[in-house]
């Protein structure tokens, strides 16, 4: 079966003064409103059907939600399903929750179901998933109806109706698909109603309803529970002020049980700890009581190996003293020879010194002298250099005159009168060209010599220094190139 039960719990919110919620509180803010309150509220029902509606179902909440926390708390016992002020109030929410519901249309009809949107509080508050499975999970259960009534019940017996409804009128957007846009859920009263039902968590509720036929109920009204003369305000007034003493003095008592059993609890748990230590103290003793009677046993038996080792260490030491006499007057023996075999190395590597230091000053001067041939060699490339670039400015200079001599060959042609003029310049620059190509000759000759005289100096530079060969050669094809 599935049944939930509960203990009686003092429930306080953040945001919500729980004296708000006391039977006198409730009381006085269910039933006495403000006269000018009274007439504006009358005034704008008259105007607007749907806000007559949504009044009317407040004040049926509130006197439903009053009238279940005073009798729960004056029958002092946890409610079942047949309490008749419990069973009104589920029929007062199933009243409200339909209220503005929108129609959906299927393929039996038109119908109104409740169980779309409280089955949507299970994605916005995760708790609620465990009421959902259980609701699903009932074999007697065939219609929307039937399972929105068991998960209003399933809530109250959890304590958490308030808080699943809250999660609920928080999105607007979620519940204008299920509902219309004056109804309770969607407006302030929808509102009140949740906060109004925070009340609810100081009762108890054991109710089966695995059992119960919640798909055929019909929910109807019956206000003459809510209709009471003065007397039983009065009496009702006597009683809740004697219910709230007592459920004050039940809190104290559950309060001092609770620090108790806390007390109790520390207590229980450092005696266990001490045994516990105690117990380890114990088996710590007996492990180093053996221990030490282990390390006696081995101090002896060293005590006896150190003797023996001590004796045999003596006969060893005579024994080495002996052989080490011996030794020494082989030693003193074999040094003379050693002596003199000293001697002939010394001799051997000072001269090896004095050959090594002759090769170094041979290769010095080696160094020097190819220094010097390189720097020779440099000295000789830049004065080719030079003349190299001296012919090339005389050849500019020729073909300077030769297109000199084109221009004034084909201006004696074009003018006759000034072909002696012409032939005069004419010679002039033929005899310049004669020079220039003589002085052309002259230059290179004496490049000729120049190179001759480089390749000699490369000849005896190759002669003086005989190793390093393969560079030498590769230096003398460059210059002879």
């Amino acid at each position: 079966m599935y049944c939930w039960s509960a203990t009686v719990t003092k429930c306080c919110l953040c945001s919500v003064d729980p004296d708000m919620y006391s039977p006198q509180s409730l009381h006085r803010w269910g039933i006495t409103h403000s006269e000018s309150m009274e007439r504006l509220a009358y005034s704008q029902a008259l105007r607007d059907p749907m806000a007559m509606e949504r009044a009317n179902l407040l004040n049926m909440a509130k006197l439903s939600i009053k009238g279940l926390i005073e009798s729960a708390l004056s029958f002092g016992r946890t409610l079942d399903s047949d309490y008749p002020p419990l069973q009104q109030f589920f029929v007062v929410m199933e009243h409200c929750l339909k209220h503005g519901l929108k129609v959906k249309k299927s393929f039996l009809g038109y119908n109104k179901s409740l169980w779309g949107p409280l089955e949507m509080v299970e994605k916005l508050c995760p708790e609620a998933g465990e009421i959902a499975a259980s609701v699903r999970d009932l074999p007697g259960l065939k219609t929307p109806l039937g399972r929105a009534r068991a998960w209003l019940r399933l809530a109250l017996m959890q304590k958490k109706l308030a808080d699943y409804l809250r999660h609920l009128i928080t999105r607007k957007d979620i519940l204008s698909e299920f509902y219309e846009n004056s109804a309770v859920m969607l407006e302030e009263e929808g509102a009140v109603i949740v906060g109004l039902l925070v009340g609810l968590n100081v009762i108890d509720a054991n109710l089966c309803v695995k059992g119960e036929d919640l798909d055929t109920q019909v929910g109807v009204i019956d206000f003459s529970m809510y209709l009471k003369n003065d007397i039983d305000d009065y009496r009702s007034e006597e009683r809740n002020g004697q219910i709230a003493a007592i459920l004050d003095q039940k809190n104290y008592v559950e309060e001092l049980n609770r620090q108790l059993n806390s007390t109790v609890q520390g207590l229980q748990g450092r005696v266990e700890s001490l045994e516990k230590s105690n117990s380890k103290l114990i088996e710590e003793l007996a492990i180093a009581k053996n221990n030490i009677i282990k390390l006696q046993e081995e101090n002896h038996q060293l005590r006896t190996e150190n003797s023996v080792i001590l004796m045999k260490a003596q006969q060893r030491l005579e024994l080495a003293e002996g052989d080490l006499n011996c030794e020494l007057d082989t030693y003193k023996q074999s040094r003379q020879g050693l002596d003199e075999m000293y001697n002939e190395a010394r001799r051997q590597l000072k001269e090896e010194c004095q050959l090594r230091q002759d090769v170094e000053n041979e290769l010095v001067v080696q160094v020097s002298m190819k220094q010097e041939m390189e720097m020779a060699m440099k000295l000789l490339e830049k004065d080719i250099h030079e003349k190299q670039d001296t012919l090339i400015g005389l050849r500019h200079q020729l073909d300077e005159v030769k297109a000199i001599n084109v221009e004034m060959y084909q201006k004696m042609q074009s003018s006759d009168d000034g072909m002696r003029q012409k032939n005069d310049m004419i010679a002039r620059l033929e005899e310049k060209t004669n020079q220039i190509t003589a002085t052309m000759k002259q230059l290179e000759q004496s490049d000729k010599d120049l190179l001759s005289q480089t390749r000699t100096l490369a000849m005896s530079f190759v002669k003086c220094a005989s190793t390093d060969t393969e560079h030498q050669y590769k230096l003398v094809k460059d210059i002879s190139f």
